[in-house]
């Protein structure tokens, strides 16, 4: 083992790394409060201030995809698709199926320049997260309960409002709800034959009324569709953990795009639509798993220096008084200020953990196992 691959694999070191992120986070909510005086004056100018904080906060979750665990990721789609990418503002649809999903989503849009701008259908809970919820409340995130009869107006009013968005969106749709589990899967089978919908093997049923309900606020401002399937080399299921650990993982990616105008206006033939589209999803999992690749032609986007130099910068500013103050401690001699500096190393330690916790399948909330028994 080499030198650098045994500091990726030290606690103290992950500390540091949790320690830049979630100061750095905090610094940026503050700016992002202070920047809603913007917004009656300038709401554009406040959107555009807000996608660049943002961009420095998640791009630090990038760098350690990209450049801390160099895990790579391969397009499979076609030219015409991929000269698109960044250029139109996009509904995305991604299987639900890995820890760190959302994070492979992530690597591509800051490689095509709209990860400050991206946007997610989120559960409400989340709002409450910190860094990562009240980062998302300054983005105009869309947040609901999940409960369609007490969401329904909160979430028109909130995709309406992203009508004028001035910079190019992706708006990440999980139309399963919730990440696949064994036990979910079995419930949403059930749910599908009591429907008379075919079975998928590899995907929860969809959940239609947010797709269907983004297409119809977002139509005149969104572009197109891509349907996005993620899967890993080797049959790996990789976690937040593992890309702290540095380990190196390969996510293949095949995306297609339908314009807007393919998807029908009416809702129950959308709903129909997106049924169609988890059945081919599932064709193309089936795929992977046979022959270990997607259709189409591979594209490997370049990783950009940005995330990487935004982190060192945020390092830089951070750990230096840092490891000045934490000298200045020992040095003192007084235990008690020794304790109370370990007591703070400990919560911060458990506070990252935490925030890590989130995005564990096992940890995950339990929506789905009997909201599937219900109907939408």
């Amino acid at each position: 083992m080499g030198f650098i691959a045994f500091l990726k694999t030290q606690f103290i070191v992950h500390l540091l790394i949790g320690f830049v992120f979630v100061v750095s986070g905090l610094i940026i909510n503050f700016i992002q409060l202070c920047t809603l005086v913007l917004w009656p004056l300038n709401k554009q100018l406040y959107r555009r201030v807000n996608c660049r904080l943002a961009y420095s906060l998640w791009s630090q979750l990038v760098m350690l995809l990209e450049w801390w665990s160099g895990t790579e990721c391969t397009l499979f789609s076609d030219e015409a698709t991929v000269k698109t990418f960044g250029k139109e503002h996009v509904i995305i649809i991604l299987n639900h199926n890995f820890e760190i999903d959302f994070l492979c989503g992530w690597t591509m849009t800051e490689r095509f320049g709209v990860l400050g701008s991206s946007k997610v259908l989120a559960k409400r809970e989340l709002l409450y997260v910190p860094l990562i919820g009240w980062t998302w409340y300054f983005l105009e995130i869309v947040f609901c309960k999940r409960k369609w009869e007490e969401d329904r107006d909160t979430v028109i009013e909130g995709l309406k409002r992203l009508s004028d968005y001035p910079e190019y969106m992706w708006f990440l749709l999980y139309c399963e709800g919730t990440r696949f589990t064994e036990t979910k899967h079995r419930i949403s089978m059930e749910v599908a034959e009591s429907k008379g919908l075919p079975k998928l093997k590899y995907h929860l049923l969809p959940r239609t009324k947010g797709f269907t309900t983004a297409v119809q606020c977002l139509r005149g401002t969104v572009s197109a569709v891509y349907d996005v399937t993620l899967n890993f080399r080797g049959n790996k299921n990789p976690s937040l953990l593992g890309i702290l650990y540095g380990k190196k993982y390969e996510a293949d990616m095949c995306v297609r795009r339908f314009p807007l105008e393919d998807i029908p206006q009416d809702e129950k033939e959308a709903a129909n639509w997106l049924h169609k589209l988890y059945q081919e999803k599932d064709a193309l999992q089936e795929m992977y798993n046979q022959e270990g690749v997607f259709p189409g032609k591979q594209f490997k986007p370049p990783r950009r220096p940005w995330t990487l130099l935004n982190f060192l910068f945020w390092a830089t500013v951070l750990l230096s008084p840092l490891f000045t103050f934490g000298f200045g401690v020992f040095a003192s001699g007084s235990p008690l200020l020794i304790l109370a500096f370990l007591g703070l190393v400990g919560a911060a330690s458990f506070g990252v953990r935490r925030l890590i916790g989130v995005t564990e399948i096992e940890k995950g909330s339990s929506y789905g196992n009997q909201e599937f028994k219900k109907k939408e």
